[in-house]
């Protein structure tokens, strides 16, 4: 990507598109080919933005985070020009030098020595629940399985109260549908949850945190950092939606794929060491994440269209994870496939925070299902949870084998 406001330029396609349609939301892959093959970057008029759906330009827009900046929204609102529904993320909606101290902040409480700690504990709890879900032999793996996992491990890491935890995920689903436009995906599903807003402010604050979690680490940090100190409940937060609904749609993706690829499946039961592949396969082929905006801070030439700056851009990152260009059978769940470079998490300074964290959770789930069960089996077609932002699943029966 270079400034090059003098060179010619040739215009962005205009793609007579709506991807917060209901029908586009219900089946987004449908349509990612074509915005692919339409050119490396759009023009779509309904929402009066440019759009990258190739793995390319999306990596390299996320990489570039000083051109393609965060702290305007990574939504299709623009903070410089209107009032946020909450204040800003600020790991996610913040650019450096506040981003850097934040995010340097939250590295050391989110450390791999941290989760090196918590793993015994939730394999534990995976091998246990796995167990119990083995033995009925059909059950709903998104509801009883990537529901309830993230929720029985996620918030004790954190150090949250226990009286309400069930708002999370109403939470995480209200914050996921604001990226998009005021549209009626997002009235819906903010109706009715103000309960679980409240909920959230009050779960952050210091004195309703357990010892020992990592939400009163954050504090700590923060004092040790001489940063304000209203910024620990903010940091806190991020963790809210980092850790919980990502994740939960995570494992549910790891389910579909391997019920629905059961040769893939015979591959991880023969090496459980592939659970860690087989989770991070699972992230390229179905992301949870769709799409997040970027906006320009200056004119900038991405593969010959000129982008003005104070442009909104929205990046199709799970249109950019089954790209041809850049990978082999791009459609298709291959567990031996190398998928670590992929956009499911973001890229550059602005990856999730959660990622290790599903990353442990991802792999845990895999490799228990590995060794307890002999096969799964897609008994229905899996329920989409229509949102803006992410791919969600709201149910998906399967049936199991025990080993």
């Amino acid at each position: 990507m270079t400034d090059n406001s003098s060179a010619q330029s040739t215009p962005a396609v205009a793609l007579d598109i709506d991807p917060f349609e209901e029908a586009f939301l219900a089946d987004p892959f449908a349509h990612h080919e074509g915005i692919r093959d339409a050119g490396a970057v759009v023009w779509l008029d309904k929402y009066q933005v440019y759009a990258m759906a190739r793995f390319d330009e999306v990596q390299s827009a996320l990489r570039d985070h000083e051109t393609f900046c965060s702290g305007r929204g990574v939504g299709l609102a623009d903070f410089s020009k209107e009032e946020p529904f909450r204040q800003p993320s600020l790991l996610l909606e913040t650019d450096p030098p506040l981003h850097s101290q934040t995010r340097k902040l939250m590295s050391k409480v989110v450390s791999l020595k941290a989760l090196k700690e918590l793993r015994p504990v939730w394999q534990e709890e995976a091998k246990l629940l796995v167990a119990s879900l083995v033995e009925r032999g059909s059950f709903d793996a998104a509801t009883d399985l990537a529901e309830v996992f993230p929720m029985q491990v996620f918030p004790d890491t954190i150090g949250l109260m226990d009286e309400g935890r069930e708002n999370l995920i109403d939470y995480a689903t209200m914050v996921f549908n604001a990226f998009g436009p005021r549209n009626e995906i997002l009235a819906r599903s903010m109706e009715g949850k103000q309960a679980a807003i409240d909920w959230v402010e009050k779960a952050c604050k210091r004195e309703n945190l357990k010892p020992g979690g990592w939400g009163l680490a954050v504090y700590e940090a923060v004092e040790e950092a001489g940063l304000p100190l209203d910024y620990a409940p903010r940091l806190v937060r991020s963790f809210l939606t980092a850790g919980v609904d990502t994740t939960v749609n995570g494992i549910g993706h790891l389910m579909l794929a391997l019920g629905k690829y059961p040769k893939e499946f015979t591959k991880l039961r023969a090496d459980p060491k592939l659970a860690p592949r087989a989770f991070e396969e699972s992230l390229r082929w179905d992301s949870t994440v769709q799409t997040f905006f970027r906006t320009t801070t200056r004119e900038v030439e991405v593969s010959g269209t000129t982008i003005p700056e104070g442009a909104k851009v929205l990046l199709f990152l799970a249109a950019a994870n089954r790209d041809p260009r850049k990978w082999n059978d791009a459609e298709n769940f291959r567990i031996e496939r190398p998928a670590g470079g992929h956009v499911g998490f973001g890229f550059g300074i602005h990856q999730c925070l959660g990622q290790m964290v599903a990353r442990l959770e991802g792999e845990l789930i895999a490799a228990e299902f590995a060794q307890q069960a002999k096969s799964i089996r897609l008994a229905g077609e899996p329920v989409r949870r229509i949102n803006n932002t992410l791919w969600a699943i709201a149910s998906l029966p399967v049936e199991i084998e025990a080993a």
